[in-house]
């Protein structure tokens, strides 16, 4: 039987990963802000240029090879397997880089929180009731920043339950058996279903401002072709 995390440990794991996410790993990924300005550069919008970036992404997981070679990089504090580490790195990467892209400070507690609530898939629709904000208005940068650090806290033990609901009962086992690695190549579907739907989530959250898209089991997957 595998181990079972605490919502501590699962969160210390997130926050690392946050860090290696944001300024890159040496050798291996740029800081988040030179893979970002990259793609803005190269194209006449934002919002392309986000959809071009989430594209390549999502096609470059399927790749043999890639994510077993990124998983002697990542280290962690806990004894949870490299490839499902390696996994949770290149997805969350890929949210904190349309974040960036949206103008989001991802250097911020809020944007940090928003970034686990897109990998995680959880709803911050409370946040909109919260803070007296209609559904259907565009969330900005500055509504951001005037989330509480109490509100936060409640998605972080959010995100952390959703994380221990996913290791399951046998713990770290059930995960890794849901991403399994067949010739170095995420199988299972995983790579297509799951990065897309936090794709989805990512791109309508911090691109379009849109959270009433992010609800919980949100796995619905739109067209995000350029």
């Amino acid at each position: 039987m595998g181990k079972k995390f605490t919502q501590e440990e699962i969160m210390g794991v997130l926050d690392q990963l946050y860090q290696k996410s944001i300024h890159g790993i040496e050798k291996v990924s740029p800081p988040i802000h030179e893979l970002a300005n990259d793609y803005l550069s190269r194209h006449s919008s934002p919002e392309i240029a986000a959809k071009s970036f989430v594209n390549y992404q999502v096609a470059k997981c399927t790749t043999s090879g890639f994510i077993t070679g990124l998983g002697g990089l990542i280290t962690l504090p806990v004894a949870i397997p490299a490839n499902i580490g390696s996994v949770l790195y290149v997805q969350m990467r890929m949210i904190a880089c349309l974040a960036y892209m949206g103008g989001y400070d991802t250097n911020s507690d809020q944007v940090q929180t928003l970034v686990y609530a897109c990998l995680a898939g959880v709803s911050v629709n409370q946040i909109i009731k919260n803070m007296g904000i209609q559904f259907g208005t565009k969330f900005t940068t500055a509504m951001v920043k005037k989330i509480p650090g109490s509100v936060l806290t409640k998605i972080n033990q959010k995100v952390g339950f959703r994380f221990i609901t996913k290791f399951g009962s046998k713990g770290i086992i059930n995960l890794g058996k849901a991403i399994p690695l067949v010739g170095g190549v995420i199988g299972g579907g995983f790579d297509l279903v799951e990065t897309k739907a936090i794709a989805k989530r990512s791109y309508h959250l911090f691109i379009e401002g849109d959270f009433s898209s992010l609800t919980d089991d949100s796995e619905d997957i739109i067209d995000i072709t350029p």
